[in-house]
């Protein structure tokens, strides 16, 4: 059982990741490879700063 939920967990996370990672042109965030790159990886930890948050949306909804 806890597999399957570690396995949900991972899915979820790249899935978001990759979604991100497609909208990032609709944010403010300086458009580099690095940047993009950080900003995907990391969106757990930045999600409760109120700025990255309003940008997230706006990559997601694409």
């Amino acid at each position: 059982m806890s597999n399957l939920i570690v396995f949900f967990l991972i899915v979820g996370y790249v899935g978001i990741g990759w979604k991100f990672w497609n909208g990032f042109t609709r944010t403010n965030f300086t458009p580099s490879l690095p940047n993009r790159i950080a900003l995907s990886l990391l969106w757990p930890v930045f999600i409760v700063n109120k700025s990255y948050r309003r940008n997230f949306r706006k990559a997601l909804k694409g």
